[in-house]
């Protein structure tokens, strides 16, 4: 109920809040789960009366019970007694279906040979309406069963045509249809039955919810040759593949966590994320501001979006970032073992001999003003290069990062380094069942190969038991939660060192 709430209060505020804005071009609220929140204009001259209305500037993934129309000044009681959605634009296969036994003529014309008219029977077009739509409304045997009804059953998209009494399983010719009819449609439309208490000219307001819509987040991170100083740059890709391009339409981008239900899948949660602007020395292009539960951000410019169309928009851009370079070594491998209770690995003698030498690269930086950032982070791809000798670009590492509000640290792991190694055994085991108590031992080397000096993070897991205590240790280590620790182990050039502990568990 309480995703509901937000979800309602969301859209609702989407929906019928920024009233001034449907005087002239559209306006977009896209969500990054694949829909948006549409707001239009719809010139009406109404009579007294039932007055039949037709709008063909819809998307081709409108959700026809999100649709509301309403006249904004609250003058003209406008009242729809019906609504039909058609999502179904003349084709050639849809004429066909539409003259399904009946003779029509075809236009046949062959190399070195005169055109010629050939009448032919359509005994099946071979069209199937709306197979996506039913797949995902109705589920697969319903689509499969309309396409049984269109195909005959052999899964064949061929019409099939009768031409002096043969059948053919193609089309003899381009077909020639008679006129259309007035009810055909060449975009999808809402045709409407509206009655008005009175004459009346208005712009009436028009919003609803459609698929194929969404927005993300892609961040672009540059080091120099030597130093953890970063330049970011972020951009917002939005994505259209609703059926309808938008001209001049004012975008804004909602951020949060917002509940949608999906038809192929029933209710479940869904990821949306926090956006956020930067500015250097430049305009915004991106403002934002808190939204209910959640962050709106809005386009500074009116911007055209095509159909098919991937636009991207710089939405931050901070130099001089602070960061530092943290190495970590977590030797133990535990993957073998997911899944274990606490019970089987207390006595399991055989986990912990299993471990791994890599060391992993993570990037380490505060999201603060000071540190020319601050701002809510959405989640988004971070890609990291730094400039090579030459000043030429080179890729080291990409990942991605959840949405991080302002005074947060973020931290990327971006790959595993090269002339780092650790090392890690178990020297002595002793459990006694009788006393509740398991002692080992672990010996861990870690060897550093480059030219300068680093600091290697030897994480450990006390993974036996919640209750332990370290009764013998070579290095200090800090407890980092209830099951565990870490050893930061400097290390000089081409040196290595040699980390011991005895851990005693207790039940």
């Amino acid at each position: 109920m309480k995703n509901f709430r937000r979800l309602f209060s969301c859209v609702a505020a989407a929906l019928f809040s920024f009233g001034t804005a449907f005087a002239g071009p559209p306006a977009l609220t896209i969500y990054n789960q694949n829909f948006a929140v549409v707001r239009d204009t719809v010139p009406l001259d109404l009579k007294q009366g039932v007055n039949s209305v037709r709008f063909t500037e819809t998307t081709a993934h409108l959700e026809p019970d999100s649709v509301i129309l309403r006249d904004r000044t609250g003058k003209v009681n406008v009242q729809i007694l019906e609504q039909n959605y058609r999502n179904d634009p003349v084709s050639q296969e849809l004429m066909l279906s539409l003259f399904e036994g009946q003779t029509i003529d075809f236009r046949v014309s062959e190399p070195e040979r005169p055109v010629t008219i050939v009448p032919g029977k359509i005994i099946r077009s071979g069209y199937a309406a709306h197979a996506q739509a039913a797949m995902q409304r109705y589920g697969q045997r319903y689509a499969m069963a309309q396409s049984a009804m269109a195909h005959g059953g052999g899964g064949t998209s061929q019409p099939i045509i009768e031409v002096d009494g043969k059948l053919r399983f193609s089309l003899p010719g381009q077909p020639i249809f008679p006129p259309l009819a007035s009810d055909a449609i060449l975009k999808p439309t809402l045709d409407w039955q509206i009655n008005s208490d009175k004459p009346a000219k208005l712009d009436a307001e028009l919003a609803y919810v459609t698929g194929g819509m969404s927005w993300e987040a892609d961040y672009n991170v540059v080091a120099p040759e030597k130093g953890d100083l970063l330049d970011i740059v972020g951009w917002v890709t939005m994505d259209n593949q609703s059926g309808k391009t938008f001209e001049n339409a004012t975008i804004k981008l909602m951020a949060g966590d917002v509940s949608k239900v999906q038809p192929e899948e029933g209710r479940r949660r869904s990821e949306m994320y926090e956006l956020a602007v930067q500015s250097a020395d430049a305009a915004a292009t991106v403002t934002e501001k808190t939204f209910d539960e959640y962050h709106l951000y809005t386009l500074a410019r009116p911007a055209t979006l095509h159909d098919r169309e991937t636009k991207q928009v710089e939405f931050i851009r901070a130099g001089g970032v602070q960061s530092q370079t943290v190495y970590i070594y977590d030797g133990l491998d535990l993957k073998l073992w997911r899944g274990q209770s606490m019970q089987n690995m207390r006595n399991n003698e055989e986990i912990g001999n299993d471990s791994q030498s890599k060391v992993a690269v993570v990037r380490e930086f505060r999201n603060t003003e000071a540190n020319k950032l601050g701002m809510p982070l959405p989640k988004g791809r971070v890609r990291f290069y730094r400039q090579d000798a030459g000043g030429q670009l080179e890729f080291t590492g990409e990942n991605i990062i959840d949405h991080t509000p302002k005074d947060e640290t973020l931290r990327i792991f971006t790959g595993n380094a090269f002339d780092l190694v650790g090392e890690r055994r178990r020297m002595n085991y002793k459990a006694d069942i009788s006393r509740r108590t398991t002692e080992e031992s672990y010996e861990i080397k870690v060897r550093n190969h480059k030219k300068e000096l680093v600091e290697m993070r030897v994480v450990e897991h006390l993974f036996r038991w919640f209750t332990w205590e370290i009764t013998g240790n070579s290095d200090p280590f800090i407890k980092t939660n209830a099951q565990t620790m870490e050893f930061r182990v400097p290390l000089k050039p081409d040196e290595e060192k040699t980390i011991r502990y005895t851990v005693r568990y207790t039940w």
